[in-house]
């Protein structure tokens, strides 16, 4: 049976309003050219001045016929319990948020509604009481999937994966992993997600050497893409040791490996590199997990970077050296929890209420602002996707 789609809220407008948006519809893009020639000049403008022009060209930017700019999208929970008769951060979904760079707005997106073998997420419990428990997460073709995290009952509360699209914006869920587990080794490259290690309800050395992968495939609906639901997780070669489950880690996809470290932070650790087509695991190459202390992500799988927590400096991965080049340092990026990169970005979340610092890494001299967090909520992960449509430029419907 095919698995269904929750799509997100969408905005209605008042009769008045959709009968302005749809008198505005009618106007022509450059008067006296058709709008399929008009939009061919137009595309040759940068899109953040198109949203200054007019509403016509304002929706184009958010249309099918313009190639989607990229925005960044956070997971996060409310920083403290609500009020009387509220519910607990630590039952709630994560709340998924997208900043447009372009309006400089947050858009705030509906979590879909659980399905039954779906467990609320926690992120406290009394016998972790210095830290959260992680909510695993990865961005791949497009779409972010989450894959794990942690019930009040210690249990995995994802034994299916969650998929949020941004271009058709709505929820769906993936084929159910062969074991589902926390605390594990997660990341995707090229349109592949892994699963490595972790733990299920309980301990087992079975599960802790475990590697799942799952290739997505995306399928015709009703005129929008969306992932296979018949999709499986298939089952590769085990781990020699079970040494990626004592965090729950990030695996960098980077050529067609993924890249990974057994311990977080500063510290002595192991690295590891998975070959994701040859199904084979080999150590991380002596420069590269030298340099690796803090969080890490790559730009379109090709360059590594990572930020070193300690002393706030973002690298850069040279891989024909076999070392990195320091590309800023900011004290404001000491204490990095969560990175992600693309279209020339780097965004990084740090433990310190700073924002999110985001570098333009392609900029000679870098250049580093400030994006502010979404009011009240605690950081989770970082991903840079696809934009929504912003519920303003929604195309209204008909009376």
């Amino acid at each position: 049976m095919a698995n269904p789609t929750y799509p997100s809220r969408a905005t209605t407008y008042p009769a008045s309003k959709r009968r302005r948006l749809s008198d505005d519809d009618h106007h022509s893009l450059l008067p006296g050219l058709p709008d399929h020639i008009a939009q061919l000049c137009i595309s040759l403008i940068p899109q953040s001045a198109l949203y200054f022009v007019c509403r016509s060209w304002r929706r184009l930017i958010y249309s099918a016929s313009i190639p989607p700019f990229r925005s960044l999208y956070t997971l996060s929970l409310p920083k403290a319990t609500t009020g009387c008769g509220g519910e607990s951060r630590d039952n709630q979904m994560p709340r998924l948020s997208s900043f447009d760079p372009i309006s400089s707005k947050w858009i705030t997106i509906d979590s879909p509604p659980l399905p039954p073998f779906l467990h609320r997420l926690s992120l406290r419990h009394p016998s972790f009481i210095s830290r959260n428990l992680p909510v695993q997460s990865v961005s791949v073709s497009g779409n972010l999937v989450l894959l794990a995290g942690t019930s009040g009952d210690l249990v995995p509360a994802l034994p299916h994966p969650l998929v949020f699209n941004p271009l058709s914006n709505d929820w769906s869920y993936g084929p159910p992993l062969s074991t589902p587990r926390r605390w594990c080794a997660v990341g995707a490259s090229r349109g592949t997600v892994v699963v490595a290690s972790g733990i299920g309800s309980h301990y087992t050395q079975t599960v802790a050497r475990s590697v799942e992968k799952w290739v997505l495939r995306k399928i015709e609906s009703s005129h929008k893409k969306r992932i296979d639901p018949d999709g499986v997780w298939e089952e590769m070669r085990s781990l020699r040791d079970s040494k990626l489950c004592r965090e729950a880690i990030d695996a960098v996809g980077w050529r067609g490996k993924l890249c990974m470290v057994n311990v977080k932070g500063d510290c002595a650790k192991q690295g590891f590199v998975y070959d994701v087509d040859s199904d084979e695991w080999v150590a991380m190459a002596e420069g590269m997990l030298g340099g690796w202390k803090g969080p890490a992500t790559s730009m379109d799988e090709e360059t590594i970077y990572v930020v070193d927590e300690s002393r706030g400096v973002l690298k850069r991965y040279n891989h024909d050296r076999d070392d990195w080049s320091d590309i800023m340092e900011d004290k404001r990026l000491k204490g990095a929890e969560y990175i992600a990169a693309g279209g020339g970005k780097v965004c990084v979340a740090c433990e310190k209420d700073v924002g999110i610092l985001v570098v333009d890494v392609m900029a000679t001299p870098p250049r580093l602002w400030v994006v502010e967090t979404p009011v009240g909520h605690e950081i989770l992960a970082l991903h840079i996707l696809p934009r929504m449509c912003s519920p303003e430029f929604q195309l209204p419907e008909t009376v």
